[in-house]
């Protein structure tokens, strides 16, 4: 096969780029500018996973949140939570391609040491979608009943059986100590076939079978 030349423009094109995106179209013409920007971020952004845990005091997001604007850090996706007096923070955040974990964790030490949070931070490779959001229903589950070991195991059991997914879930105690009511609410994705409603069923006598109270709806975005 031979060897094609380069037209005029897409070699003073290649000259002035990184090698990471040096290509041009089939007729010669260099790649437009979102291309490129596609091209360059897919490769050159760092993300990272970062969680924080202490006790709760003011401040806590304000300061986590700063250093990370210091450091040229965007916030893409969080969770945050007061667990039992607790504050618990889970980031996806991105940043400049000179950061990595290392620089990242060094930049937030003095904030987790000032605020006494235990601090973790992880690269991430690669961005990860719903992992049954094709061809999947939104359904809300509300579990109560009498506080007891398993529950949260004993549920989301049942929903793995019938191929469901947690896509949010939350617990609390109410009810005084004598005699603890155990809540918990899950947001979940059900397979659309054979029968989401049949597989709700089934989670619901798995909890009934663990003595406590399960009702469940499709949400009203029902196809994610």
């Amino acid at each position: 096969m031979r060897n094609m030349a380069l037209s005029p423009a897409c070699s003073a094109f290649v000259r002035n780029i990184p090698a990471t995106v040096k290509r041009c179209s089939t007729d010669g013409t260099p790649l437009s500018s979102v291309e490129r920007a596609s091209s360059v971020e897919s490769r050159l952004v760092p993300r990272f996973s970062l969680s924080a845990v202490g006790a709760d005091r003011p401040g806590i997001v304000a300061a986590v949140s700063g250093a990370l604007v210091d450091l040229g850090c965007n916030l893409e996706d969080s969770t945050m939570a007061i667990l039992q007096g607790y504050f618990a923070i889970l980031l996806v955040v991105s940043a400049g391609p000179d950061v990595d974990a290392r620089s990242l964790e060094s930049a937030l030490a003095p904030v987790a040491e000032r605020l006494d949070l235990v601090l973790s931070v992880r690269p991430l490779t690669e961005r990860h979608g719903p992992t049954n959001q094709r061809d999947a229903v939104a359904w809300t589950f509300s579990v109560h009943g009498a506080d007891r070991t398993g529950i949260v195991h004993g549920v989301t059991a049942a929903l793995a059986e019938v191929g469901g997914n947690v896509v949010d879930l939350a617990t609390h105690l109410v009810g005084g100590a004598q005699a603890p009511v155990y809540v918990m609410t899950l947001r979940v994705t059900l397979p659309s076939s054979p029968d989401p409603e049949e597989a709700a069923r089934q989670v619901q006598q798995a909890a009934q079978a663990l003595g406590v109270h399960c009702t469940a709806h499709p949400d009203d975005s029902d196809t994610l």
